[in-house]
């Protein structure tokens, strides 16, 4: 949201005294399967959430192509541009805000190992971190921009006491819901059977892909929604609010804080602070 966490906490400020409205693109939670997924957890059906994983690999920076007229390189990998994360700040971090928006959790220790594997690189390319959630459920994520031939496969796995549920963004429409004791289903994007709130953000009739610009459109479609509301003295509906705000992007910047701090350190745990 910011190049730091102190200009993340100014913002806020702000945005509390103003009373406006701040909406950020965290692309991912916009997915229609993604919303059924948070509404899956929210009413509870797979009980107390145990376990979390949450991986974001890409392979496009396995070469320094920083070096080679890469604008979109140039400026992720400079930290006088970027700020002092490279990959857990332009991935890692929709990947830790995918894994609070789905659980409804929130992560409160880090125990982090973070790398520079492209020689002559100036910030992180890879990563992984280890992660407590403040019910006491455990984690694991990882992000890295050196998975040679990966594309955009960020997927996320959550589990429960009867259950747990599986996404991937490069297959969006499909949602894997896993039972303890019955046999797996299949939920797919634009059918009659999904929650209203995943209805709400359906664009397109069933079977065809509702991809990565839907997911934009849907963020900012919800924004336009509770700003027209405010406009005309209205109470925006929970629908409407389903959007990032400047809350979600003060967590962002203090996961970059706290998994960079941990990451240089020796110390094995550290706790989130934000």
């Amino acid at each position: 949201m910011t190049f730091s966490l102190d200009e993340a906490k100014e913002l806020k400020k702000k945005v509390d005294e103003t009373g406006l409205l701040l909406g950020l693109a965290h692309t991912y939670s916009g997915y229609p399967m993604v919303k059924q997924a948070r509404q899956m957890v929210k009413e509870n059906v797979f009980g107390k959430i145990r376990k979390i994983y949450v991986e974001y690999p890409q392979g496009w920076l396995s070469e320094l192509s920083e070096k080679e007229n890469n604008k979109q390189a140039a400026w992720r990998t400079d930290p006088t541009k970027s700020g002092k994360a490279g990959a857990m700040g332009d991935i890692g971090t929709h990947a830790a805000h995918l894994a609070e928006y789905i659980s409804g959790l929130k992560i409160t220790k880090t125990c982090a190992d973070i790398n520079t594997v492209v020689e002559g690189r100036a910030l992180d390319d890879d990563g992984a971190v280890l992660l407590k959630f403040d019910t006491g459920a455990s984690g694991v994520l990882i992000a890295t921009q050196v998975a040679a031939g990966e594309e955009n496969p960020l997927s996320i796995r959550i589990y429960g006491e009867k259950g747990g549920l599986e996404w991937h963004q490069q297959e969006p429409n499909t949602l894997l819901v896993k039972w303890k004791d019955a046999p797996a289903q299949t939920y797919r994007a634009g059918n009659g059977y999904l929650s209203d709130v995943a209805k709400h953000n359906t664009r397109t009739p069933g079977g065809h892909p509702e991809g990565y610009i839907e997911a934009f459109a849907n963020i900012y479609r919800n924004f336009a929604l509770t700003l027209n509301s405010k406009i005309n003295n209205e109470i925006p509906t929970p629908e409407m609010l389903d959007f990032p705000t400047v809350d979600d992007g003060v967590r962002g910047m203090a996961f970059i804080d706290n998994v960079i701090a941990s990451g240089l350190s020796e110390k094995k745990w550290f706790d989130f602070i934000v």
